[in-house]
Order: C-alpha cells, then structure tokens, then sequence
C-alpha cells in the first residue's frame, strides 16, 4: 500500500469516530468538522515527510483540537470562548500516550442520535449521517440520492445550523422517546452497511471497515432496546449479507456474483446467528420491512446452490415488503426473483411498470437488472443499451468491470 492510500484508508476508517469524539468536546458539529479537515490536511503534509505515526487517530484528535484553539482565539467573541479554550487546554495536558485512546472515546451512536433528530427532515437525517459518521464525501452522498453536490452541500450545511441553533443535545435520548427515533437511526445504520457492502464509488468494491461499524452499532442498539424486533432484523439481516464478504471478491479483487460465489466460503457462524435471531423475533408477530429482507436474505444463505433457490418463496417475500414499504427498490428486486420463478415477460412489464414516473433514471440497479432480464429474454439490443446505461451510471470500478464483462458474456 502507497502512503497516500495508507493516509486515505485511515482518515475513511478513523473520520466518524474522531469527529464523534470532537463534537463532544467541542459542542458543535461545524466546528469539530472544520477542525478535523484542517487536521487532515496536516497530515498529509507531516505524514508524508515522517511516515505514518504509532497512533494515527490520536494525531489526528490532537492535530484537531489545536486547530479548535486557535479557531477559538481568532474567534470575535474571544472573550466567550475563554472557558471553552480552557477546557480544551486541560485536556491537552492530562493527555498521555497511555489514555489517549480513552480520549477518543466511541461517541458514534450519539452522534447518530444527533443526525436522526425529529426536527430534521428523513432525507437529511440520512444524508447528514452518511457525511458525519460513514465519512462520505458530499458528492458520494449526493450520487446515493441522485442529488447534484451543490444542492447536497446546501442541505447539510442547513441541518448543521439547525442542530445548532436548536441546541440539540449530545447523547443518547432517554428510554421514553428513543423508540420514535429508532427507526429512523436503523436506517441509517443499514445505508452506512450497505456503503460498506458495495461501496457507491472508488477501486474497492467493499469498505469493510463501514459494514464491521454497523453491525457494532446495531448490537448497541439491540441491547437499549431488547423488545424492538426490527433492531433484531436489521441485525440478521446484516449478519446474513456481510457473511458472504470474502465469496464476493476474488483474487484480482474483482466482483463475483451470487450465482457464481463458492458458497463453501460463506461465514457459517454470521448466517447461524442471523437464523438464531430471526426464529426469536418473527414469532413474536411485530414483522417489519428488515425482518422480511433478513428473512429473504436467509432463504439464500440456506440453498444449496442458485439453482436450488427457492425463487418462489422470495417472491412472495418480496410481495409482503412491498405491502409494508411500496418502493421501486423492492418492485426491482422482486422483479429479478420473479424471472426465475414466475417468467421473464412478467418479469419485465413489472421492471417496465417501475419506470413509468422517470424516477429511475438515473439509479443504476434498474438498469442491470433490466440488462440481465433482457438478455435471457434474447433481446440482445435493449439488453446492451441498459448495460451502457448502468455502465455509465457506475462509479465504482469493480461493479463496472462486472458490468461490462457481463455484457460481453452474454453477447
């Protein structure tokens, strides 16, 4: 690994804890941001003339709080700001290379808990965790969105205001409320490990880190809330996807489909425990959208090969999520397991149908699995236009080069 990639898979890997951990001291979102941007611009300077440090994280914290000191000195209102400094003087000096790493304490879950805010749009609760605690750069989330970069950066900047000037706390909300934010933390937690399942741009097609993160969090989050039972679900369905991590690459760190994985490389002991959570939680008859994906995703990890899947079940699966949540996003996924277990042309009109308001345009799972249908269906011409058009759509290397291998496949 090159530096700069060393200092690139750091600062991903380290960004939403120590932004977590300043906004904590700091008190403010923008700030802490501010200051961990500077510190990462020093780092590239110091860490390619002096290598990488034993603690780059500690670095990092450190770089930033000196960045918040002098921010604070030149601030207009100096004077108001002299406890704050104080505080962070303090800190400087109790730190020691034996607690350092306590001071770069895991505040991630409460900082999601700030994200998620009721007072926050759904749109912006995701997107302003995607930035905060998955590091996404503006123009990653605004593609995830099929936003422009521009209208994103707009959003972001608004929620961080308004987090301000609403005086939101730090911290995890009191057992009474916390169940009327909880669905929306979930979904954040499953965007951050779908990032890291199949990252949305870059050379990798995973960010491990990102998808070992949301499992963590959603542990924490089943042990505040034993009783929710989509807690449970996301955490199987999780469980379920990230177990067939290392069949999914292979040895040129290319893309290996579902159908081609060897599933004797799948990880026995995540699928075992997602099973072991969802025979706890169904039965208790509070069946939510991750609980049938997590259920969907078990029918897979339980067939012997993709030949012996049982499509029928998953349709019918996907039949009951698209009654709870109706999206295009599930229609398409049913879609592809009606292909085999219904037909290809029902297949398509309901892919056809999806399409009808032009919202999938530019969203690029449409377009290969419409690819892929139409091939099978000999439709040769189409099929290669909506290959082109996920190619063009794709900014990750590795599901490109899958893309384009595909099409010359089935050519």
């Amino acid at each position: 690994m090159t530096l700069e990639k060393a200092i690139d898979k750091t600062v991903r890997e380290e960004w939403g804890r120590i932004l977590a951990s300043l906004t904590k001291s700091l008190g403010s979102i923008q700030l802490a941001e501010d200051c961990l941007q500077d510190a990462v611009v020093s780092a590239m300077n110091h860490w390619k003339k002096n290598g990488l440090p034993d603690s780059p994280a500690a670095w990092l914290i450190t770089t930033a709080r000196h960045k918040a000191i002098d921010r604070l000195r030149k601030a207009q209102n100096f004077a108001g700001k002299q406890r704050d400094i104080s505080y962070l003087l303090d800190l400087e000096n109790e730190a020691t290379d034996e607690d350092e790493a306590e001071l770069i304490a895991d505040k991630r879950l409460e900082l999601i808990f700030i994200c998620c805010h009721p007072a926050l749009a759904e749109k912006t609760q995701v997107a302003l965790t995607l930035r905060l605690i998955a590091g996404l750069s503006t123009e990653e989330i605004a593609h995830a969105f099929l936003d422009k970069p521009d209208a994103m950066q707009r959003r972001l900047t608004r929620a961080k205001k308004k987090i301000a000037l609403a005086g939101i706390p730090f911290g995890i909300p009191d057992l009474d409320i916390l169940p009327d934010r909880i669905s929306s933390v979930l979904r954040v937690i499953y965007l951050i490990f779908n990032e890291g399942y199949s990252a949305s741009s870059g050379n990798n097609l995973t960010r491990a880190e990102l998808s070992d993160e949301a499992i963590r969090l959603a542990r924490i989050v089943g042990q505040l809330l034993p009783e929710e039972t989509e807690v449970a679900g996301l955490l199987a369905l999780m469980l379920i996807h990230d177990s067939r991590r290392h069949a999914r690459i292979g040895k040129s760190d290319e893309m290996i489909p579902l159908e081609m994985q060897n599933r004797a490389r799948w990880n026995e002991a995540k699928i075992a425990e997602g099973h072991a959570l969802l025979e706890k939680t169904l039965p208790k008859g509070r069946v939510g959208p991750f609980q049938l994906q997590a259920a969907i995703s078990s029918v897979h990890a339980h067939s012997s090969s993709w030949s012996n899947t049982n499509w029928s079940e998953i349709a019918a699966l996907y039949e009951v999520l698209y009654s709870l949540q109706p999206s295009a996003i599930v229609r398409i996924n049913q879609a592809v397991a009606v292909s085999y277990a219904q037909s290809l042309g029902y297949a398509i009109k309901m892919l056809d149908e999806c399409a009808s308001d032009g919202e999938l345009e530019r969203y690029q799972p449409y377009f290969a699995a419409r690819a892929d249908i139409l091939a099978r269906m000999g439709r040769q011409s189409e099929a290669d236009a909506c290959f082109q058009t996920a190619i063009r759509l794709t900014d990750n290397k590795q599901i490109r080069l899958f893309l384009e291998a595909k099409m010359r496949q089935l050519r």
